[in-house]
């Protein structure tokens, strides 16, 4: 594998960098006191972003969107990671991936006005009885002619307030396990749903978390996603990418930027007359921080060049699920050491990134359950998946 970034990708990260840089990071704080961003600055970064090339740069170009591969996607999903994800969400619009199984007509009506920003869609997977275990959910799609009556409840719904549509999984086939369940769009609007708690998190400040019900909605076969009864492999399939970018990916960035922080801290604030950079002590922490940052870095790039060639690669992105998600968490434990009383004050983000690094262990499967799927796949495939010589 080479890893030579060539101009073009240097272009691209730096644009992305100096975006942030200009355009969102003056906002964090404010989204962090009002935990809401206006609908105008919304539209605004939305509208710079888009004007750049930046927004739905993940959908391939004959839908609109920017069509980069997995590889050039990951390296602007690491620049994400250094801002705040509902400026994420509203200035990229990464649409989901899924949303390219649609039909023709299908598209017309939720894929394509998602590329041009005109529609928001969330994933609806989450229930109070089903969270790492995705098949055991309970929402239920009942046969009515050529349609379906979904009923059920959904929760953590991520960014639920904002999105009009939704992909929501149910089981129309109680019989066949996950073999036995569909994804279906449902527009937010439609008759029978409805909006519960917005639940409050321990970080992602902005960014809401809903819960909804559907009271025996009625469906027509346009809202069928897929096919019927493929619905989790669907599901395995399109959003492994989306796992890579959005967990692994930022969480590296957001390790990055914190190790910034870290370093120009060291450099300028003192104790007992010199620089506390100048401990050993401290400089272990940097020094461990910089290595875990650049193995999982690393160990990304690996994941996003195999998915672009072979199409596949389940147990590479769980790895780099838990290592970055993992580092992330050590190197922001070790700011808030660092800093000493100011990581732990509101009145420096390092607070910030602490609280919000917590999910990245959970959110997307948890760490043990992507250790079960690697064990698994260990005990299958064997020194294939970490031994390269073979």
């Amino acid at each position: 594998m080479n890893f030579d970034l060539t101009d073009e990708q240097r272009l691209l990260i730096a644009t992305v960098r100096r975006f942030i840089h200009t355009h969102l990071a003056p906002l964090e704080d404010q989204v962090e006191r009002d935990g809401v961003l206006a609908a105008k600055t919304a539209r605004d970064i939305f509208e710079k972003s888009r004007a750049l090339g930046l927004y739905a740069t993940n959908i391939p170009i004959e839908f609109g969107g920017g069509g980069l591969n997995a590889f050039d996607t990951m390296l602007l999903e690491e620049q994400y990671g250094r801002t705040s994800d509902i400026l994420i969400r509203r200035a990229f619009g990464n649409v989901y991936e899924v949303l390219l199984r649609c039909t023709p007509s299908q598209a017309e009506r939720w894929l394509l006005p998602a590329v041009r920003g005109e529609r928001t869609c969330s994933i609806a997977i989450t229930e109070p009885g089903a969270g790492s275990d995705a098949a055991g959910i309970k929402t239920r799609a009942i046969r009515d002619g050529d349609g379906w009556r979904l009923s059920g409840h959904k929760h953590y719904i991520s960014d639920g307030l904002f999105s009009d549509f939704f992909v929501v999984s149910a089981v129309t086939d109680p019989e066949a396990g996950s073999r036995g369940i569909s994804l279906f769009l449902v527009d937010k609007d439609s008759a029978g749903f409805s909006v519960g708690r917005d639940q409050a998190m321990m970080g992602l400040r902005g960014t809401s978390h809903i819960e909804m019900f559907f009271d025996d909605i009625r469906l027509g076969p346009e809202n069928l996603l897929g096919e019927e009864g493929r619905g989790m492999r669907q599901v395995l399939e399109t959003l492994g990418r989306v796992r890579l970018g959005q967990v692994g990916a930022r969480a590296v960035g957001k390790a990055s930027k914190v190790l910034d922080l870290m370093v120009e801290h060291a450099r300028t604030r003192e104790q007992f007359g010199q620089p506390i950079g100048d401990f050993q002590l401290v400089q272990q922490m940097l020094a461990d921080s910089a290595i875990e940052i650049n193995a999982a870095r690393l160990l990304l790039w690996q994941a996003a060049a195999e998915i672009d060639r072979t199409g596949d690669g389940r147990e590479l992105i769980s790895m780099v699920k838990v290592h970055a998600a993992e580092t992330l968490g050590r190197v922001v434990d070790r700011a808030v050491q660092v800093f000493g009383g100011a990581g732990f004050s509101k009145e420096h983000p390092i607070e910030r990134y602490y609280r919000d690094a917590r999910i990245y262990r959970i959110f997307d499967g948890t760490s043990e359950i992507h250790r079960a799927v690697l064990g698994g796949a260990l005990m299958k495939k064997g020194a294939g998946l970490y031994d390269p010589y073979l």
